[in-house]
């Protein structure tokens, strides 16, 4: 039997353990170790608040390059839905001109957050601009630039858990959770 939890007026049952989100957010560190290991100056990871803060820190103590860190906050959703309209609350207030910079998200699903965020950050002229995701959901995206840096693709259910929230809290369950059939 899967381990359940209730939040607000919704069940979840693990979907992802916690020892299987780990061992691809090393694989994917791993890449990120290969592709910057030579940069001239340090990459710097933008997280997306509030949903990338676990992945983000998990995936930095597992880096082996020197890198700076920064946040953004925007949002899109309410409830269980995306409203498909992105809201900035705060950005990027220092010089990024010429960086190579690595937007940390913790799901990519439609592609509207993400694309918003690249376009700004492009705004900003720097070197390179890629996307590290906890998860991909590939039939739900809507564009076409490439995610290049995946932990997991997942279909269309709604999770939550490792920084994902149903209305602000699940944020801080290890494993991923999705609704429950119950």
């Amino acid at each position: 039997m899967k381990q359940k939890v209730k939040l607000h007026d919704r069940t979840f049952e693990v979907m992802i353990p916690a020892a299987e989100i780990d061992a691809a957010v090393t694989r994917v560190a791993n890449r990120l170790n290969m592709d910057y290991a030579s940069s001239a100056q340090p990459p710097i990871f933008v997280g997306v608040l509030s949903g990338s803060v676990i992945f983000l820190s998990d995936v930095i103590r597992k880096t082996t390059f020197n890198n700076e860190l920064a946040f953004v906050q925007i949002s899109s959703y309410e409830g269980t839905q995306s409203t498909g309209c992105v809201k900035q609350k705060f950005g990027i207030d220092f010089d990024i001109t010429g960086r190579d910079i690595i937007i940390i998200e913790d799901i990519v699903e439609t592609g509207h957050s993400i694309n918003y965020m690249i376009d700004y950050i492009q705004s900003l002229n720097p070197r390179s601009v890629e996307v590290c995701t906890l998860f991909f959901k590939p039939e739900k995206y809507l564009y076409e630039r490439p995610i290049k840096y995946c932990a997991m693709e997942i279909g269309n259910e709604f999770i939550v858990g490792y920084g994902l929230d149903y209305d602000q809290i699940g944020r801080n369950l290890p494993d991923v959770y999705v609704l429950s059939n119950e």
